[in-house]
Order: structure tokens, then sequence, then C-alpha cells
């Protein structure tokens, strides 16, 4: 029975999960994906690269996540998922390529600039 271990990243967040063949159960932080992840879509992002590739079902999914939001968890999640399918086969790897899911977003929080109110915003100008 083999194991395989990933790791998928969006934002702040970091997805560390373990992929091994079974019934289909998806942990995520020793809970459900159902109580983790309580809205839909959210569960829908996270099960897209096994639908996509139609394994539903077939795999038993293991997911540690920390940092960031409820989003950039769900798509780390799906990241992590995505490169381990690729692992599993490889046959996998063009659509889920084609899909976008196997690309890390390099898309960050812009940091704030000392002077102003955040990152761009500038303080309201004052005439007199």
């Amino acid at each position: 029975m083999e194991i395989i271990n990933t790791i998928g990243r969006r934002k702040t967040s970091v997805a560390r999960i373990y992929m091994k063949p079974g019934k289909g159960e998806i942990v995520v932080n020793n809970k459900s994906i159902e109580t983790y992840f309580p809205f839909d879509l959210h569960q829908i992002v996270v099960k897209q690269p096994l639908a996509l590739v139609g394994v539903e079902g077939t795999y038993d999914v293991t997911i540690n996540v920390d940092g960031g939001g409820i989003k950039g968890q769900a798509e780390a999640a799906r990241m992590a998922i995505a490169r381990a399918l690729c692992e599993f086969d490889a046959e996998h790897r063009p659509p889920l390529k084609k899909e976008g899911f196997l690309t890390r977003d390099p898309r960050m929080v812009e940091r704030k600039k000392p002077g102003r109110r955040k990152a761009r915003r500038r303080f309201q100008f004052s005439k007199r």
C-alpha cells in the first residue's frame, strides 16, 4: 500500500496531504471535510481534481492545513491533491495542468507601506 505525500500552497496557506488507495474519505485537520469546510463551494474546490480525473471514491486523503483563510486553505488542498494524482498516474497530468490545478497562484497580499493607510491608500489630502 503506497502513501503519497505532497504539499500545496496558496496565499499564506500551506496544505500537506497524505493520499492512499481507499474508499474516498477526506479528512481535514482530523475533522471530516463537511465539518472543516461547512460551505459547499469550498468542498467542491477541494474535490475538483478528483472529479476532473474521475477517481472520486478511490483514494483516502488526509489533509493538514495551516495559515491563511478558508478559501486559501481549500485552494492549497486542491493543488496538493492534484500533485498527488500526478504521482499516482502520469496520465492525469495533462487534464490537471490544462485546468490550472498544478500551477502555484503567485498572488499575495501587498504589504502596508509607511506613511499610508493601507498598501496603496493614502491619507486624505487637506489643502488648509
